[in-house]
């Protein structure tokens, strides 16, 4: 998983029910694109994320179509 800076993090959810949480990806701390990241989730809250099997990156140039 690779990822830029202003790409978004999709952590999809778990369970019946349970909604995605999307995220910025606002610095990559990793090597080459690579986790760990921080990102920044809608209600303005940051954490560091190394993601799993249930996220999915969508590069910028994804979100523009």
């Amino acid at each position: 998983m690779r990822a830029s800076k202003g790409d978004k993090l999709v952590q999809h959810g778990r369970v019946v029910g349970q909604h995605d949480h999307v995220s910025e990806v606002v610095e990559v701390l990793g090597q080459e694109g690579n986790p760990p990241y921080r990102v920044r989730f809608e209600d303005g809250h940051e954490a560091i994320m190394s993601p799993g099997p249930d996220c999915q990156v969508k590069h910028r140039d994804e979100q523009q179509q």
